[in-house]
Formats: C-alpha cells, structure tokens, sequence
C-alpha cells in the first residue's frame, strides 16, 4: 500500500532540497566581496598584444578564403 508513495514523492522531495540548499547558500553562507582581487598568476591583456591576435586572424581569413 505504501510502496508508490515513495517514487511519486521523489520529485518533490529534490525539489525541496535543491530550494532548501538554495535558501542556505543566500541566507547563511558569507557573500562574496564585491570585487574579487586579480590573481598575480593572471595575465592582464595588453594592447600591444592586441596587433597579433589581428594579424593571426587576418592569415587564417585569408587562408580560408583561398581555398
């Protein structure tokens, strides 16, 4: 008699996990700051490499318009 009440009650049952987990993450876990700090292992951009990645892209266009 109780055996269906458990595989029709399993969608529910995640459900109210995954909403309980979702209330936990808001309300207890610390906010992360704002701005998170740039890590020194990162490397930033810099414009002057920004003429190669122009001229690669350029080579490649042209390559694949010649065939």
């Amino acid at each position: 008699m109780y055996a269906p009440i458990v595989p029709a009650s399993t969608p529910f049952i995640l459900l109210v996990v995954v909403m309980a987990l979702s209330w936990w993450e808001d309300h207890i876990l610390p906010s992360p700051p704002t701005e998170p700090a740039e890590s020194p292992g990162e490397a930033s951009l810099t414009p002057a490499q920004l003429p190669e990645l122009a001229r690669v892209d350029t080579t490649l266009t042209g390559e694949v318009a010649g065939r």
